[in-house]
Parts: C-alpha cells; structure tokens; sequence
C-alpha cells in the first residue's frame, strides 16, 4: 500500500491505515469477494486473495464423474484440429470455461446431450462477468473439448454438435 500526492510515495502505514485493511478484508470473507479496491483522500487500498476453483467444489462430487469426463477430454483434444469441423463451437471470447452453473451443479450439456438452437452450452467468466454460450444449432452433441474450469481462448474450440 502506498500514499500518493505530490509525486512522492510512501509506505508507512498508520494504525488508521491498518483498520481500514483489516475491515475490508474482512468484508471479502463476508461476502466471498475475491477482491475489492477503495480509494479516499489520496490513499488507494486494494485487498485481494487468491481463490482455487478447486477449493470451492463440494468434497461430496464423486471422484469417477469428474475424472471420466477429463480424460474423455484430454483424449477427444489431443492430436486433433477440430477449429475446422463443421459442427464445432468456437470460443465467442477470452476467459473461463465452465460446464455448469455453479460447483458441484449438474453441467449444461454432457456428450449425447441432444441441444435446440439457442440452448446455454456452457458459461464463459470474462472480467468477473457470466456469459453464457449459447447452440448456434440443433443437433447432438458429440465431443467437449475443453475441461470445466479452464481457461479458453478467442476461437478455440468448445464442443462439437453434429
């Protein structure tokens, strides 16, 4: 934490500097904020910590459901340019893939799911914001391409509906 004015910095913190950390930190526990920035009178605060996606998934989610599906995965992915299949799903945009609505929640579509154009596929997080991703087509779908939690690419292909 630094003070700002006049060109010069300094970080020396006050007692009165130490309680606003404590109270803002404290509000991210209370309302499972990853982070927060406030900025008053010259002085800017930013409290932030640092979140495993693996740390919020319920312990009680069976080990085979989640193992399967990666490895069918990791398999379907590798070796293969499916970007230009005529049923693939590409990425709309940088960010997060994620399968279902919340952790530990059943996921959108799984493989033979049969989807209606317009049907959620999955969520992407871009810049703390939820898009869901929507079947540009009706059809089943064959191959997932991504794992639930990782990061995506502009372009890169998500699943593939024939």
């Amino acid at each position: 934490m630094a003070r700002q004015g006049e060109g010069k910095t300094s970080t020396k913190i006050s007692s009165e500097d130490s309680a606003l950390i404590r109270e803002l930190a404290l509000l991210l526990d209370e309302t499972s904020l990853t982070e927060i920035e406030i900025e008053r009178a010259g002085l800017r605060v930013r409290v932030a910590r640092n979140v495993s996606i693996a740390a919020g998934i319920p312990a009680s989610l069976p080990v085979a459901a989640t193992a399967v599906p990666a490895a069918a995965v990791a398999s379907a992915a590798a070796g293969t340019d499916f970007s230009k299949h005529p049923g693939v799903v590409p990425s709309p945009m940088v960010g997060t893939a994620y399968w279902a609505p919340e952790p530990g929640a059943k996921p959108f579509v799984e493989v033979g799911t049969k989807v209606s154009a317009g049907q959620t596929l999955l969520i992407i997080e871009a810049m703390k914001t939820m898009n869901q991703i929507p079947s540009p087509r009706a059809g089943t779908v064959t191959q997932i391409l991504v794992e639930d939690g990782q990061p995506v690419e502009f372009g890169e292909p998500l699943v593939i509906i024939e």
